[in-house]
C-alpha cells in the first residue's frame, strides 16, 4: 500500500516537481514487452518515447517479440540502435530461413533447383516437417548482436535484468528464462508453434511462451519492481470474420488463454501502454515504419506519467553496447562439436569452412553454419561463443534431423522433353556416414531416370557414382543427319524425326573449395542411339554404309563410349536462372579412350569445352548477365556424336547440345564453336522479370585450326521474354528471331530443369 501511496502522491502533488522527482529515484521501474510477432516492432516506437522522458529502466520481463525486442535493450542498445536494426532487417530472409545460394554445395544447389516439393518419408508414410523454419538465420542474428555480453550466462547481471517466457510442450507449464545463453533463451521464447521449431533448452522441448503468459507483469515485480510500464501489443480473440488465414487460426489458439488473462493484467499496470494494431497482422514486417509510430503515438498519450518517474540524466548515464559489425574478426581458441553421430567431425569442419588457426568474422562464422544448414542434415545448430580459461570457444551443439529420408516432386514443361513429372526418393546415411542416395524417375512424353551416389566429405576429397538415362525426339533437317552419318538415300525427304538416347554411368572424385569452387575427376561411360522411322522400314544398308536397319527403325549410331574426365567448376551467380550478381566459370576435358564402334570410324580423341560468365546490377532493379563459351574437339576421329549442336533454349542436358536463340535445337552443328550471350534483365516486381537476350556465335568443323572462331559471328539471335519465380519452379516464355531466318519461334520452359 506504501508503494500505491507513493505513486499516486507523485501525480497528484505535481508530476513535474523537483520533490516529487527525488522520490521517484528510489522507486525500481520495470518495463513488460508483450509478444506479438510484427507488430511488437511497436515496442520500439514506446521505447523511444520511455527513453525521451528520462525514464531509466531498472528490469525487463518480455515474451516472443518482446523476449527479442527487451533482450536486445537489455543487452545495452538504445531503442535508436533498434530502429536501425530492424529497419535493415530482410525479415522474409530471416523468418523462412532462406539460404544464399553460396551456402550450398553443387549437389545441395541442383537439389533446390530440381524439385518443388520436399516431404519427409519414413516406413513408406509421407509426413509434413514439424515447423516452416528452423529460425537458423534469427539465430545467427542474435548471436550476433547480443555478443557483447556473451559471457552473462545470470540475465540478472546484464545492464538492464532481463528474463524472459516460454513454454514446455510436453507439458504445457511455463518455464521462466533468467539463465543460460541470452541468444537461445530468447528463441525458445519466440518458437511460435508451426512457423519455428521447438528449442531444446537443459532437455526441455520449448515452444512461444505467449501459450501460457504473453505479458509476465508477474515475474518482473517479482524481479523487485515498485512500478510497471507494460506495452502491450496484442489483440483479443477475434471473430470468424477476422480468421482468414492459417496463421490467424493459429494465433487465435494460441491467445485463448492469455487474452483472457489480460484484462486483469492490465489493471495491475501502472502505465499501461497499447498501441493501436488493430489494422497489422503477426507478418507485417514491411510494415515496419508505420507499426513503430503506433508505439509512438501510444506512448506520448502517457508522457505526462513518464516523465513523473523519470531521472535526471538517466540515458547519460547509461553506458550503450557498440553493435559487433559483420565484418568484425572473432577470436576463436577451440571448436567442440556435439550431438553429430551419423555425421563425422571432418564432415562439420568441412562444412565450416574456416580454420580456428585463422579468425573467422562474423560473416564467415554465419556462412559456415549456413553451410550446414544447408545440407538438411541439421534440425537445429547452436551455437555458443564463450570465455573459458581465457581461451574463445566455438561450441557447437547440433541436432540430427530424424528423418533420413525424403519424397521430393517436380513438375516441367519446355520444347524438347515436353510434359515431364518427377518423382524422387532421397536416402541419406544408407551405407556410410556423409552419404546421400538419390533416385529420381520421370514420366510423361519422354522416360528418364538419374540415380547418384555421393560421399560427402566436405573440403575433403569426395567421391560419387551417377547415372541418368535421357531420351528424347526432334525434327532436325536431314541434311544434319546426311552431313554428320552414312545414310541411306531418302529421295524427295528434307527432315526427319531423329530419335536420341543417352545413358551415362559415371565414378567421379571431388573436392570442393567454400562450396562455390569444386575439381572433378573420373571415368565414364556413355551409351549413344542416334536413330529414326522416318525413312521407313523398307530401308536397307549397303555393303559399305554404317546404317542399320532394326524392325523398321535406321540407326546412325549406337555406340558405347568409355571416357576419362576432368572438370573444374566456380559458381557464385545468386541465382541458376535469374542471375542479377556473381561469377560463373564451368570447364569440361573428356578423353574418349575405347568404343564400341559401331560406325567402324572410332579413334581416341577428346572434347574440352568451357562456359564463364558474370552477372552484376546496372541500375535500380537492372541487371546484366554476359557469358561467353566454346568448344572443340581434338583428334582425327571420324566420330561426330559428340560433335556441338547449337539451337533452343534452356538446359537440354544432351551430351553437347548448347542453348541457342534465333535457332530451334538441333540446327547449327559443327565439332568447334564459340559463342557470346547478353541478357538484360528488369525486375519489375519481385519475382517478375522482362528480359533481352542477344546471342553470337561460330560453329563449324576445325573452327579453331582455321581461325574463324575470331572472324565476325555467322550466327545471331535474339529473345524477348517474361520471367515469374513461381513456387514450382521458374516460368519462362521467350520469343526468340534471328536476322538470317524468316521467322521466329517461342521457347516455354515451366518448372525446375531436370
Amino acid at each position: 500500500m506504501l508503494r500505491v501511496y507513493l505513486f499516486c502522491c507523485l501525480f497528484c502533488s505535481g508530476l513535474l516537481g523537483k520533490a516529487q522527482n527525488t522520490d521517484a529515484h528510489d522507486l525500481k521501474i520495470g518495463l513488460v514487452l508483450s509478444g506479438g510477432g510484427a507488430k511488437g516492432m511497436a515496442h520500439i516506437g514506446a521505447l523511444k518515447v520511455i527513453e525521451e522522458a528520462g525514464v531509466e529502466i531498472d528490469y525487463i520481463g518480455g515474451t516472443s517479440m518482446g523476449a527479442i525486442v527487451g533482450a536486445l535493450y537489455a543487452a545495452g542498445y538504445s531503442a535508436v540502435q533498434l530502429d536501425s536494426i530492424f529497419r535493415k532487417t530482410d525479415f522474409t530472409d530471416l523468418i523462412e530461413d532462406n539460404l544464399p545460394r553460396s551456402a550450398k554445395t553443387f549437389y545441395e544447389k541442383e537439389n533446390s533447383e530440381r524439385y518443388s516439393i520436399t516431404l519427409p518419408f519414413d516406413n513408406f508414410k509421407v509426413s509434413v516437417p514439424p515447423a516452416l523454419s528452423g529460425g537458423q538465420n534469427i539465430y545467427n542474428e542474435l548471436v550476433r548482436l547480443l555478443y557483447p555480453v556473451k559471457d552473462i550466462v545470470d540475465f540478472n547481471e546484464l545492464p538492464i535484468p532481463f528474463l524472459c517466457i516460454a513454454t514446455n510442450v510436453e507439458t504445457g507449464e511455463e518455464v521462466m528464462l533468467n539463465k543460460g545463453y541470452l541468444p537461445e533463451a530468447v528463441m525458445a521464447s519466440g518458437a511460435l508453434p508451426s512457423l519455428f521449431a521447438p528449442a531444446q533448452i537443459d532437455g526441455q522441448m520449448l515452444i512461444d511462451g505467449g501459450v501460457v503468459n504473453n505479458y509476465p507483469i508477474d515475474e518482473v515485480r517479482n524481479m523487485g519492481a515498485d512500478i510497471i510500464i507494460g506495452v502491450d501489443v496484442q489483440h483479443g480473440l477475434k471473430d470468424r470474420e477476422a480468421l482468414l488465414s492459417a496463421t490467424e487460426i493459429l494465433l487465435q489458439i494460441n491467445n485463448y488463454r492469455t487474452a483472457l488473462d489480460m484484462e486483469e493484467k492490465a489493471k495491475r499496470t501502472d502505465i499501461y501502454i497499447k498501441p493501436d494494431i488493430s489494422g497489422f497482422s503477426v507478418i507485417d514486417f514491411d510494415l515496419f515504419g508505420t507499426i513503430v509510430e503506433t508505439g509512438e503515438i501510444a506512448a506520448k498519450e502517457k508522457l505526462a506519467e513518464l516523465r513523473a518517474i523519470s531521472r535526471p540524466n538517466a540515458e547519460k548515464k547509461r553506458k550503450r553496447v557498440v553493435m559487433p559489425a559483420p565484418d568484425d574478426t572473432l577470436s576463436i581458441d577451440r571448436l567442440t562439436i556435439t550431438g553429430s553421430k551419423n555425421y563425422s567431425r571432418g564432415y562439420v569442419k568441412g562444412k565450416l569452412r574456416f580454420d580456428t588457426n585463422e579468425p573467422p568474422t562474423f560473416n564467415e562464422l554465419q556462412q559456415g553454419v549456413s553451410n550446414l544448414s544447408a545440407t538438411g542434415n541439421f534440425q537445429t545448430i547452436h551455437y555458443k561463443l564463450l570465455t573459458k580459461n581465457n581461451d574463445q570457444e566455438l561450441l557447437l551443439n547440433l541436432v540430427e534431423s530424424r528423418n533420413k529420408t525424403f519424397l521430393r516432386l517436380g513438375a516441367h514443361y519446355d520444347n524438347l522433353y515436353q510434359t515431364a513429372a518427377l518423382v524422387n526418393i532421397t536416402q541419406k546415411n544408407l551405407l556410410t556416414r556423409d552419404d546421400v542416395t538419390s533416385f529420381d524417375f520421370i514420366i510423361g512424353d519422354n522416360i528418364r531416370y538419374n540415380l547418384q551416389y555421393y560421399v560427402d566429405k566436405g573440403s575433403y576429397w569426395s567421391f560419387g557414382f551417377n547415372s541418368s538415362f535421357r531420351e528424347t525426339s526432334k525434327e532436325v533437317d536431314f541434311d544434319l543427319i546426311r552431313g554428320n552419318f552414312d545414310t541411306p538415300a531418302a529421295g524427295s525427304i528434307n527432315s526427319i524425326n531423329l530419335d536420341i538416347t543417352d545413358l551415362v554411368n559415371q565414378v567421379y572424385i571431388e573436392t570442393v573449395l567454400r562450396e562455390e569452387f569444386a575439381f572433378r575427376t573420373g571415368l565414364e561411360h556413355n551409351l549413344v542411339k542416334f536413330s529414326t522411322r522416318t525413312l521407313g522400314e523398307n530401308q536397307e544398308a549397303g555393303e559399305a554404309s554404317s546404317f542399320r536397319v532394326e524392325d523398321g527403325r535406321t540407326f546412325f549410331e549406337k555406340s558405347h563410349f568409355y571416357s576419362a574426365f576432368g572438370g573444374l567448376k566456380l559458381d557464385t551467380y545468386d541465382d541458376k536462372y535469374f542471375p542479377s550478381r556473381g561469377l560463373y566459370f564451368d570447364s569440361d576435358f573428356h578423353l574418349y579412350l575405347f568404343s564400341s564402334d559401331f560406325n567402324d570410324n572410332f579413334k581416341e580423341f577428346s572434347v574440352a569445352q568451357a562456359r564463364m560468365g558474370t552477372a552484376f546490377p546496372i541500375l535500380n532493379n537492372f541487371s546484366l548477365n554476359i557469358e561467353a563459351e566454346g568448344g572443340f574437339k581434338l583428334g582425327t576421329s571420324n566420330v561426330t556424336s559428340y560433335d556441338f549442336v547449337l539451337g533452343g533454349y534452356g538446359a537440354a542436358g544432351i551430351n553437347n547440345f548448347v542453348p541457342f536463340f534465333g535457332y530451334d535445337f538441333i540446327s547449327l552443328p559443327g565439332n568447334s564453336f564459340v559463342k557470346t550471350m547478353g541478357r538484360l534483365d528488369f525486375r519489375f516486381a519481385p519475382k517478375n522479370h522482362l528480359m533481352f537476350t542477344v546471342n553470337y556465335a561460330n560453329v563449324a568443323d576445325d573452327l579453331f585450326r582455321t581461325g574463324e572462331w575470331f572472324t565476325s559471328p555467322n550466327y545471331s539471335g535474339y529473345g524477348i521474354g517474361y520471367g515469374w519465380e513461381s513456387l514450382f519452379g521458374p516460368l519462362q516464355v521467350h520469343y526468340s528471331w534471328s536476322p538470317e531466318g524468316d521467322t521466329g519461334a517461342f521457347f516455354f520452359s515451366l518448372g525446375y530443369w531436370f
